[in-house]
């Protein structure tokens, strides 16, 4: 091997270590910088993936109502009225009644009332309009832990700017972590040929 041969290979390989070097660098200064954020994101995945068979602790049974034929069932602005009046006589008198969707189960003959400003939640029988559970919507709750749109809720902020921003910076810091640990990996391997 010649003298210039040898010495355009030891100059790829310091390039290559120098690469090696800032890459292991951004992965270590990600990682310590996001801890907290990665495990947060980390156990609450975990929580949202149990959530079925969470045995109702995370998130609530469906119940059945008394029929699943819909020439049976109430109005749905009177099964509204209903939520709203057992929300306030069965849970709390002061929360509120804005609602963010109506969830119906033909299925099970049961409709879900869920409420925007609060985690708390009614399942109605379309057919009576009695209630089959007031339910602890926990997996909402989780669901913005984990999405960061819990900071969104709590301040009021619309459109979700906090959720965005949060959202943009652990894609990135995830890519980033993809990329960084590929080639910490695959680097020294390509150093050794």
């Amino acid at each position: 091997m010649s003298e210039s041969s040898t010495k355009d290979t030891q100059q790829k390989r310091q390039q290559q270590a120098k690469v090696l070097r800032v890459f292991r660098k951004v992965h270590r200064l990600t990682g310590a910088s996001l801890f907290v954020f990665f495990f947060v994101i980390a156990l609450t995945g975990l929580l949202l993936g149990w959530k079925k068979n969470s045995g109702g602790l995370i998130l609530a049974q469906s119940h059945k109502g008394t029929t699943t034929e819909m020439t049976k069932w109430l109005p749905i602005d009177s099964l509204h009225t209903l939520a709203c009046k057992a929300l306030h006589e069965q849970v709390d008198p002061t929360l509120s009644l804005t609602l963010d969707r109506i969830d119906i189960r033909p299925d099970k003959g049961m409709v879900k009332f869920v409420f925007a400003d609060h985690f708390q939640g009614l399942q109605l029988d379309l057919a009576t309009g009695r209630v089959l559970h007031a339910e602890e919507r926990r997996a909402d709750f989780i669901e913005k832990i984990h999405d960061g749109s819990i900071l969104d809720f709590y301040l009021g902020t619309s459109n979700g700017p906090i959720k965005l921003f949060y959202t943009t910076v652990m894609g990135l810091a995830l890519l980033t972590f993809t990329v960084t640990g590929f080639w910490l990996w695959y680097g020294p391997k390509r150093m050794r040929k």
